[in-house]
Formats: C-alpha cells, sequence, structure tokens
C-alpha cells in the first residue's frame, strides 16, 4: 500500500500544520473539525485554519497553491471523506476520552488496512489502544510531529505489541520521503525521547538559576550557542513555546513517570509560575515572561527587560533592564563543550550544573526509551535545534572525565556511561561511523536507502581538490562533487579555483569522472561574495583586483554552463547572491523543499555581477516564449518571442527588473520554481539527508547521453527607451516614498543591463557575452560609489540592508 490520500482529525495550530505539510507533499488532504455551537459555517473552524496559515509568518505552506490540496469539513457531517484515505491521524484535545470517542468514529467510516495513528506527546499508546479492536489496534501507532510541521524535522513514531510492521514501514517511508523528516522509533515511555530530555533540562536549568542567584542573562548567554542550543537557550525557549505550558508538561511528565525517575528528585514547583500566568506573563504570547519590552520606554524604542527571579513571588518591579554579560565561558564555546564547564565563572559553574544532570540522566535513559544512543541524539539534533545530542555531548566531554567527575561530586554514574570506560559512545572504523551499544559492542551506523551524506564519505576519504574556500570529493560512480567551505560558504576566487580545477579534472567526461554535483552540509549553500574580502578591496581602492574577481565568477560560471559534462546544483538553506546564480547556470537543479533564494545584491548597493541579470531576462523571455507557443497551438515558424501579439518588448525586461530590483527572495524551492529561479524541469527532494543522492542520480541520468547547450548567439533587448521606462518608474516610487535616494542609482544599474544597454534594440540583437560585460560594468560604477560602500559596511555590521 502507498500513501495517496491523507485525513486531519482537528484542526488546530498542529493538526492544520500537519496537513499543510502533506499538501506540501503534494497529497490532498482532508481536514476535519468539530462543528461548534451556534456556527453558521459547520466547517468554519477548518476552514478559518487553512485561512489563517496563508496569512502566516513564518508560512506553514511552501506555496499557497498547496492550500487547495486540503479539503475542509467536519466531524459531523463528513465523516465519509475519509473513506478513500489511506493514513488517518488525530490531533484533538489530548483527553482520553475525547481521542477514545474520536476513535470509534474513524473506525466506522475508516477503509480496512487504513493506518490511524494519533498525534499525542502525553498519552501512553497502551491507554490509546486499550478497549479498541484487534483491527484497530493492529493499524494503529504514534506519530509524534514538532511544532512547526514544516520546519521542525522530527517525527517520533511509537508502535505496539499489536502494530503490524508493513503499516510502520509505511508511515515511516511516507514520512521521511515525501513529507522530509528524520524518523525516530521510540519506546512507549513519557514523553518519548525529546519531551523526557527537554523537560528535565528546563527544570535543571531553572533550579540551578534560582539555587546559586544567576542572573538570566548569564544563564542564557552560556547555555546557548557555546554548548551548541539556540540562542533562545533555556530561558528564552520557555518564553518561546509558553511560560503556561511549563506546568502542564510538569503535570503530564509526573502523572506517568516511574516513582524513582530523576525527574522527580529535581523537580519543584515554584510559586512565582503560577502567579507570572496569572498576570498574563505567559512569554511572547503574553505581556513578556522571563524576559519582556519594557512597555514604559519612549515610543518605538525597544528597550528589553529580564526579570530578577524570586522563587516565591513575582511582580512586576522585578524587572530590570538587561545586560549583556562578558564571560570566558561563554568565549570559551569556541574551544569545544568541556573547556565551558571547566572554566572558573559563573557561566562555567552553571553550565556544569545544568549539563552534568542532564547528560547523566540521557545516559540512565537507554534502553529505556530508544534502543540505541544514535536515535536519542537524532531526535534531540532534529527535535530542539541542538548542533549534538546528549552523547554527543559526552564525547566532547570525554566519557570517562564525565564519569569520573560524576563520581568525585557524589552523583551517580549510569550503567551505560560505566561500561564505555576510556572509550567513546561514537568512533571511526575502517571508514565507518559506529555506536557503543548497550550490549556493550561498537555497531555500524547504516543510513536507509536513499542517503547519501558528505561527512560519511569524508571518514573514509580526502578530496581530490582542495583550495582555501572549497573542496571537491569523489562521492562515487564518476561523480564530483564541488563543496564550499568558507563562512557562511561565501564566494571567492579559491572557490573559481576549485571549480576550474574539477572542470579539467572531469574533461569532457569521457574519463574517470562525467558529472559534477555543487552540494555541501552547511546551514546553507551559500550566502554569495565575500562582502568582507569586498570591503576591504573597496577601502583600499583595489578596483582592478574586484574587477578580476567580478570577470573570474563570470569566466567559471560560463564554462559551468557549457560545461562538456552535466552539472547538477543540490542547495538547502540560504542561496542568496551569487549562491542564487549558481543555480541559474546549472543545467538542473536538485533543490531542498527549505531552499531560500534570491537575487538579493542591490541590499548592498551592487547587481547580480556573474550573470544573474543575463539568466533571469532569458528565463522570463523563455516563459513567453512557451506561453505563446501555448496560446498558438505549438511553435509556428521562427522561435523568437517578439511575434507574440500577448507581449512587448518590455514584458521579460519588466519581470526580470521587478525580480532584482526588489530583492525578491522565495522561501521555499516550490516559491523559486514560481519566480523563475528553478525551473519548471528542476527537482525538489523534501528530505535534507536525501538531497546529495538525488542529485548524483539525476547527474548520472543526464550523464548518460549529454550534449551541452549551445551557446547563446542573439538575445534581443529594447535599449535606452526601455531603460528610460524602468528609470521613470523608480523614480515615480521615490517620489512617493517607497524607494530611497540610493535606489535610483542601483536599480538604474540593474535597468541598464537588462534592457541591454546603448547599442541595443528589439531589431538588433545583443551576444550573451555583451551581457556579462554590461554586468561587469555597471558593477563596478556602484563598487566606487560612496553609497554601496555604505550599504556594504552596514550589513556586515548589523546584518541587516542600509536604506539610504
Amino acid at each position: 500500500m502507498t500513501i495517496n490520500k491523507v485525513a486531519v482529525i482537528g484542526a488546530g495550530v498542529m493538526g492544520s500544520g500537519i496537513a499543510a505539510q502533506i499538501a506540501n507533499a503534494g497529497v490532498p488532504v482532508v481536514l476535519l473539525d468539530i462543528v461548534p455551537d451556534g456556527a453558521e459555517d459547520r466547517n468554519v473552524i477548518a476552514k478559518g485554519a487553512v485561512a489563517k496559515m496563508l496569512k502566516a509568518d513564518p508560512a506553514p505552506f511552501m506555496s499557497k497553491k498547496n492550500a487547495k490540496l486540503i479539503e475542509v469539513g467536519n466531524l459531523e457531517d463528513d465523516l465519509e471523506k475519509i473513506t478513500d484515505c489511506d493514513w488517518i491521524v488525530e490531533v484533538v484535545l489530548e483527553d482520553l476520552k475525547i481521542k477514545h470517542a474520536t476513535y470509534e468514529k474513524i473506525q466506522k467510516h475508516r477503509k480496512k488496512g487504513s493506518i490511524v495513528s494519533s498525534n499525542t506527546s502525553t498519552i501512553p499508546l497502551a491507554k490509546l489502544v486499550e478497549g479498541q479492536s484487534y483491527d484497530f489496534a493492529k493499524d494503529f501507532m504514534i506519530t509524534h510531529f514538532f511544532n512547526p510541521p514544516r520546519y521542525m524535522r522530527l517525527l517520533e513514531i511509537v508502535v505496539g505489541d499489536k502494530t503490524r510492521s508493513d503499516a510502520i514501514d509505511i508511515v515511516s517511508d511516507f514520512c521521511d520521503v515525501r513529507l522530509g523528516k528524520g524518523v525516530v522509533k521510540c519506546k512507549d515511555t513519557p514523553g518519548f525521547i525529546v519531551n523526557r530530555l527537554l523537560v528535565f533540562w528546563m527544570q535543571a536549568a531553572v533550579n540551578a538559576a534560582i539555587e546559586d542567584n544567576v542572573p538570566l542573562e548569564i544563564a542564557d548567554s552560556v547555555m546557548g550557542k557555546p554548548i551548541g542550543v539556540p540562542k533562545t537557550a533555556v530561558f528564552g525557549l520557555i518564553d518561546l513555546v509558553g511560560v503556561d505550558l511549563m506546568p502542564y508538561l510538569s503535570k503530564s511528565m509526573l502523572s506517568t513517570l516511574p516513582e524513582d525517575d530523576e525527574y522527580r528528585k529535581i523537580y519543584k514547583d515554584y510559586p512565582f509560575v503560577q502567579q507570572m500566568i496569572d498576570a498574563g506573563y505567559n512569554g511572547r504570547k503574553g505581556k513578556g515572561g522571563f524576559y519582556r519590552l519594557n512597555p514604559d520606554a519612549p515610543k518605538g524604542a525597544k528597550e528589553k527587560q529580564t526579570l530578577q527571579l524570586d522563587a516565591d513571588k513575582f511582580d512586576e518591579s522585578q524587572y530590570q533592564k538587561s545586560d549583556k554579560p562578558k564571560l570566558e565561558s561563554v568565549k570559551a564555546g569556541r574551544k569545544g563543550l568541556r573547556a565551558v564547564v571547566e572554566t572558573d565563572d559563573e557561566g562555567g559553574a552553571y553550565a556544569w550544573k545544568v549539563l552534568s544532570q542532564t547528560l547523566a540522566y540521557a545516559a540512565s535513559l537507554v534502553p529505556q526509551i530508544a534502543d540505541d544512543i544514535n536515535s536519542v541524539d537524532k531526535a534531540m539534533r532534529l527535535g530542539t535545534n541542538w548542533k549534538r545530542g546528549p552523547f554527543e555531548m559526552i564525547d566532547q566531554l570525554g566519557p570517562k572525565w564525565f564519569a569520573d567527575k560524576l563520581r568525585e561530586e557524589g552523583m551517580d554514574v549510569p550503567e551505560l556511561l560505566d561500561a564505555v570506560g576510556e572509550g567513546t559512545f561514537y568512533r571511526v572504523e575502517e571508514g565507518k561511523l559506529q555506536t557503543f551499544g548497550t550490549d556493550v559492542k561498537y555497531h555500524d551506523v547504516n543510513r536507509a536507502e536513499g542517503v547519501l551524506l558528505l561527512r560519511d564519505i569524508k571518514l573514509s576519504s580526502e578530496p581530490v581538490i582542495k583550495t582555501a574556500s572549497a573542496s571537491v570529493w569523489d562521492v562515487g560512480d564518476g561523480v564530483l562533487c564541488v563543496e564550499f567551505t568558507g563562512k557562511m560558504n561565501a564566494l571567492d576566487d579559491q572557490v573559481f579555483e576549485a571549480y576550474h580545477k574539477a572542470i579539467k579534472l572531469i574533461g569532457d567526461g569521457s574519463g574517470d569522472y562525467k558529472a559534477m554535483v555543487i552540494y555541501n552540509e552547511g546551514s546553507h549553500f551559500s550566502a554569495g561574495a565575500n562582502l568582507g574580502l569586498a570591503i576591504f578591496a573597496m577601502n583600499i581602492a583595489m578596483w582592478p583586483q574586484i574587477e578580476d574577481l567580478v570577470a573570474g565568477g563570470q569566466k567559471v560560471y560560463k564554462a559551468l554552463k557549457y560545461a562538456p559534462f552535466p552539472v547538477v546544483s543540490a542547495p538547502s538553506g540560504m542561496a542568496l547572491g551569487g549562491g542564487c546564480e549558481i543555480l541559474l547556470h546549472s543545467d538542473h537543479v536538485q533543490a531542498h523543499a527549505e531552499t531560500y533564494t534570491g537575487l538579493v545584491e542591490v541590499g548592498v548597493g551592487l547587481i547580480p555581477g556573474w550573470g544573474g541579470c543575463k539568466e533571469m531576462v532569458l528565463r522570463y523571455q523563455a516563459e513567453e516564449q512557451n506561453n505563446f507557443d501555448k496560446a498558438v497551438g505549438g511553435v509556428t515558424g521562427e522561435k523568437t518571442i517578439w511575434f507574440s501579439p500577448k507581449n512587448t518588448p518590455m514584458g521579460a525586461v519588466r519581470k526580470a527588473f521587478e525580480t532584482i530590483a526588489l530583492a525578491k527572495v522565495a522561501k521555499s524551492a516550490q516559491e523559486a520554481k514560481e519566480i523563475k529561479y528553478l525551473k519548471d524541469t528542476d527537482g525538489i527532494t523534501m528530505n535534507r539527508d536525501r538531497l546529495l543522492y538525488d542529485a548524483k542520480q539525476k547527474a548520472l541520468e543526464l550523464a548518460k547521453d549529454y550534449s551541452a547547450p549551445e551557446p547563446i548567439e542573439e538575445i534581443r533587448l529594447p535599449g535606452p527607451s526601455g531603460k528610460f521606462a524602468l528609470d521613470m518608474a523608480v523614480a515615480d516610487l521615490q517620489k512617493s516614498g517607497k524607494a530611497t535616494p540610493y535606489d535610483g542609482p542601483v536599480s538604474s544599474a540593474v535597468a541598464a543591463v537588462l534592457t541591454g544597454g546603448d547599442k541595443a534594440d528589439w531589431t538588433n540583437p545583443i551576444h550573451e557575452d555583451d551581457m556579462y560585460k554590461l554586468e561587469r560594468e555597471e558593477f563596478m560604477k556602484l563598487v566606487r560609489n560612496e553609497g554601496t560602500q555604505e550599504r556594504v559596511e552596514h550589513m556586515l555590521t548589523t546584518g541587516k540592508p542600509l536604506r539610504n
């Protein structure tokens, strides 16, 4: 059986978010909820949920078009709509009676063999199937998504003794491949993996801050990035998820945990927490939480305040202006986790007190919560965005060092930690990653079919080419992978050198290598050109060197476009500026669904200089041609868009101008197709771990009978009259205050390139190389301008564009 249609029962935040992600995968969804008392529209809850998601930011939908795949209804009139669904996901209130009543309705209408799951995070599976038929129990499991379902990659799956194995495989494969989830199988224990450990960590952190009178700024500064945790750290995270959620989670845990569980020993019910909730301080969704914005600050000013903790009371007078602490323990994070906890300051002592308890607790829970340590670490990375899971953290500390220090402080040493002894929980043996098991043996970490990771390849090989900013790897079957390695994977002459060497090594594709994939496993594909290098060159007037860099990028991008072998780019995360231009010059792009791409150079007072202007206008011209061909029932006569009765010489140019001058960024791979940063024929991979494999397979497919594209000899553009029209439009925006003074020169440079320069005319086509030259000339004019230099410097200093 394959999953071709899904029903989601419950249209709250989680239910609707799950429905949206299923729709993002191109799968039809039925979304049902109750009928509110007195409702005129009986589908108002489900319908309202979809409408709300269409306006939400960050967006649950990867494209607004995906909302059309959701069919709304209600649980009184529309249960027959689930009869042709292959998977039914229950996301109703965390109340066992309500869930059982819902299952009774589902059982009456679902088709034989359909799979039913609950999104519960608090109720054991054994309780959920209690009193249910054998037929229901064998088709039932828990599928615990994390909020927001589009962006959080983890899916915890819990199965029962009766759950059929093929149902487990079907849901696991669907959620992995189609929904992009990292699927982790958990035991049927309280809180599964992530909530069990996260609630303990937060309680330990609150306890330590109160017991040792640690200011919240210090607690969060050391418990965030220095230990590999998102910058929200502990108290910022509680504010984010909601202060009012904490008592609920604690109550849920205490109702189901074993009597001897360590959480029971550290749990404390602080009076100040309920007082905060009663006063409306529920976190970001309320007046504030552990942090807030000063309500008495001058209008327009944003002054952050921090709560000074008192275990017994809360009142608004306890908020004081936030200060950013300067701690050696925070700086020590660059040297590793052990350096943080060994630092002799308030932050180091706090980090050790919290982590020693949390990591020891995690080590004591295997195999209780999962069969192996890799499942625990994977769940914590994907479910919390921690850089490392608890066992990876212990390896950073050194397991023996950690165990000895626990003993020294009179703490219990978990059996698994004691068993690993002088070893580590992870090791590399003969080029294979292995983990330490509960059987006191090491086991290979085996990847699922279709998963290929560069970090695994690196365990058993060296790069075939290496420069200061890039490496080139042999990923097998005659495919080379170009990896950027600089900060933010920024592009410079060292990246171009690696490209040239790789192109030369592959040759005509008839030797040892036959294709190239451009890919890396950083957080972002590439943020574009190295701006730090650019501002340095500007400040000392290295104009020839800057022009060489622009010309060098154009040369290598053109070489990639017309290489005698296929080039497949595989972006994930941000692919901005020059990173986007790589995609535009590739034969094929296999993009991760969460790819955020755009030509954003105008934000730093520049224009796309490596062929981006040229490629976008060509794409919009091709779109016009395709639309015309469809309108007339096929290509007739010469293939050139200026015969189209629906378009003018400015059609494609205007679209390209709006895209580039407004620095449009696609917030998903689907949106990138709509904007035309990606072609309709480009592929989308939902699971990040499958991206390299999919890109490699596409490269091999293209290599079978590959012929390079023909160089473009003629590009028809409107010339000076077109530029005048675009300049006038920008001038009108400036008069109305919608464009800044310096937007004028920058937009004019974009217009100059897109309209083809002074010599262009609709009846007098120019060459592709003419557009490269125009890009280079206009780029160099701007780079000498003080307005551009101010924008670049401001971006490097603040991370935000300057509106000068």
